[in-house]
């Protein structure tokens, strides 16, 4: 059995539908909250975890591949085998504040993120000095609090930020999901491994 891990919400909605595409149904998904779910055929172990810590499971040999974003990877870094792009989970990285904030003239910016070494190395190539104060939950909240100038987080569609009176300022880089592999996995399982993966790039391919 292939174990992968997939971060909870909208990504596993979207990776359901990649793995439909290839045969591998999961009927149990959206009808409880299991955090570990076997495909209908036996062949695959889904478990959905915190996106951030999607590489840990795979990283540590827990599970044998994931699917994590591209933002994570950067973030983190993690040991782990990088097959290739997938067309879900697409988003981007920005810089947002308030209108007319305009960061590029500024000597020193206090920023608020979960993603810190991607807000300091982002700021650091403008040449911009730079506290970073990491925030867990809505980051949006630090400017309007005044804790931060601006914000470094995952913008989808903009609403949130709207809603709170934000806008995206600079757009860092395009964020979409990554198949990753456990390194001692791709030796060991590679007979049943193989064929999953040649299946799921050709779905995600297809999803263009």
């Amino acid at each position: 059995m292939i174990k992968i891990a997939v971060a909870k919400g909208r990504v596993a909605k979207q990776a359901i539908k990649l793995f439909k595409e290839f045969g591998i149904t999961f009927s149990e998904f959206d009808l409880n909250r299991k955090l570990i779910l076997n495909s209908d055929d036996g062949s695959v172990q889904m478990v959905l975890v915190k996106p951030s810590d999607t590489p840990i499971y795979v990283e540590t040999g827990v599970c044998d591949c994931g699917i994590v974003g591209k933002d994570i990877l950067l973030e983190d870094n993690p040991d782990v085998y990088r097959l290739f792009p997938l067309n879900i989970g697409r988003c981007k990285m920005c810089v947002a504040g308030f209108k007319g904030t305009d960061i590029r003239n500024m000597k020193q910016i206090v920023a608020a993120s979960k993603f810190v070494n991607t807000a300091k190395e982002y700021f650091d190539g403008l040449g911009i000095k730079a506290k970073i104060i990491k925030i867990n939950g809505s980051v949006e909240l630090a400017p309007l609090l005044n804790m931060s100038d601006v914000i470094v987080d995952i913008v989808e569609s903009g609403v949130t930020l709207k809603e709170n009176g934000l806008s995206v300022l600079e757009e860092i880089f395009d964020i979409y999901s990554v198949f990753i592999v456990n390194k001692a996995s791709l030796k060991m399982k590679h007979s049943s491994l193989k064929p999953f993966i040649e299946n799921l790039q050709k779905a995600s391919d297809r999803m263009v």
